[in-house]
């Protein structure tokens, strides 16, 4: 399929006019894809703050917020796990369902995070150690908004990258070459971009020496006699580089690169698939003239008018996280019994098994997300999370569409205001919000709308919105983002 991508703006700030209003279509549209939704509150409060103190204020607080309590296993190796008889596996799936957890009342570092998580791509099952898993998460976590050069320094040590790709095993007699080219090829260049075959060799010889492994889950320490001391040569200098040395020899030498392709990932995250080579550009020579300041690049596009450009919005589809997160939260619907432990199973069923992309390359993300099987299990979900919160509580829906519909009692007002609110664009004909209002009036007699006797505090609406919903997750409208 040929993408085209439509938006005439650049990277100007965006501003207000009557033509492009800071309305609550745009709102939506800015929590949607910096984070995964906006609430009712938040929504009013954007509204009234403007479009730069909104995105100030979401990007000041993802980048300063604490860190969730470090886990008493953060550092354990396999026999301290025993020890204390805590199952390695369950600590692993117990700390990535408090990452969804964070991303329903949070959303933007969470968001920025799994970028990230399928940029520098490990496979748990690779290590299969929950503290590995954790030390690899804060290294994310913790440069996430920060200086990507450093960025690359800290994740190549870091042990689940180490284990993942070789890192560990590169010695100077016994060389590897899996993470050098993972690094130029997926990590920094791209593929076949800037290097040379021999470049990865002799990278290779400069990352040698984390080879200090002594035990299952232990960490992994720099060791002397890993280390190859002999010169090396990289994109055409010479010395005798090591690991931090070679990433400062990969920044100077192609920088250019670097920031064109770490800037067109983000594009096609953020923004659309479909690149805009001159505002890709633009954000590559920020990235660069800010010393490879992630925060500057993503203020800087966040704030512009072609994000905000209508040809960007609604064109992503999303991802099975950003699905049942972004449902959960636009409608701050809380949590019902074990909501964020079925997510995670419920997500890894659809294609996103946190900690575990297909492969070194990651998710591939968008149209490849939806399969005929795909599909499926994506209304079977969306059916289950709408029955959990109805099944939690009878006010919760019922409370939410008194508010999206000003306490309406028809059901067109009502099916049409929340349709609206969980669809970018809406739909596009007037039958399909027919239908969608048939699914809400569900087997209640016509001639109690026609009378006005129905309303919100019936005891069937919570059901009668459970029913729409459900009739919303299976529109194709709704899988976009």
């Amino acid at each position: 399929m040929v993408l085209t991508n439509c938006a005439t703006t650049g990277l100007e700030a965006y501003v207000p006019t009557a033509e492009r209003p800071w309305d609550e279509a745009r709102v939506q549209h800015l929590f949607r894809r910096i984070g995964f939704g906006a609430k009712p509150d938040e929504i009013e409060q954007a509204l009234v703050a403007g479009p730069a103190a909104t995105i100030d204020q979401l990007l000041t607080e993802a980048s300063t917020r604490p860190d969730r309590p470090e886990p008493e296993w953060a550092y354990w190796d396999y026999d301290a796990f025993m020890a204390a008889e805590v199952d390695v596996f369950e600590s692993y799936a117990l700390w990535g369902q408090g990452f969804l957890k964070e991303a329903q009342q949070y959303g933007v570092r969470e968001k920025l995070v799994l970028f990230w998580h399928n940029h520098f791509v490990t496979k748990y099952e690779t290590y299969s150690c929950a503290s590995h898993y954790y030390q690899y998460f804060k290294v994310l976590t913790d440069n996430a908004f920060g200086n990507f050069h450093d960025f690359v320094i800290e994740v190549t040590k870091t042990p689940a990258m180490l284990f993942f790709l070789n890192g560990f095993e590169n010695t100077r007699q016994q060389p590897n070459e899996n993470y050098a080219r993972e690094l130029f090829e997926l990590f920094t260049l791209g593929v076949n971009n800037g290097y040379t075959e021999e470049d990865i060799v002799e990278a290779s010889r400069a990352l040698t020496g984390w080879n200090g492994w002594t035990s299952f889950c232990g960490a992994v320490e720099w060791a002397e006699w890993g280390y190859d001391p002999g010169d090396k040569t990289v994109f055409g200098r010479t010395g005798n580089f090591n690991y931090e040395t070679l990433i400062d020899v990969l920044f100077e030498e192609r920088g250019v690169l670097i920031s064109e392709f770490i800037c067109g990932k983000l594009y096609a995250y953020y923004v659309n698939r479909d690149p805009d080579t001159e505002v890709i550009s633009a954000m590559a020579q920020t990235f660069r003239a800010s010393g490879f300041q992630i925060m500057p690049v993503l203020r800087e596009l966040f704030s512009s008018a072609h994000f905000f450009d209508a040809a960007n919005e609604g064109v992503l589809v999303k991802s099975p996280l950003e699905l049942l997160t972004s449902f959960m939260r636009q409608g701050d619907f809380g949590e019902f019994e074990n909501s964020a432990g079925w997510g995670f199973w419920a997500t890894a069923n659809m294609g996103q098994y946190l900690g575990e992309p297909p492969d070194v390359a990651g998710w591939k993300g968008d149209r490849a997300w939806i399969d005929s099987n795909r599909l499926t299990l994506r209304w079977d979900f969306m059916d289950g999370f709408s029955w959990g919160v109805h099944n939690e509580s009878e006010q919760t829906y019922p409370a939410f569409a008194k508010r999206l519909s000003g306490n309406s009692n028809s059901p067109e007002v009502i099916a049409r205001a929340i349709v609206d609110y969980f669809v970018p664009r809406g739909l596009v004909t007037e039958e399909a919000y027919d239908i969608a209002t048939d699914a809400l009036k569900w087997e209640i007699p016509s001639n109690y709308y026609d009378t006005g006797q129905w309303n919100l505090d019936w005891d069937s609406a919570s059901w009668q919105i459970t029913v729409l919903l459900r009739h919303i997750g299976r529109m194709p409208e709704f899988q976009l983002n």
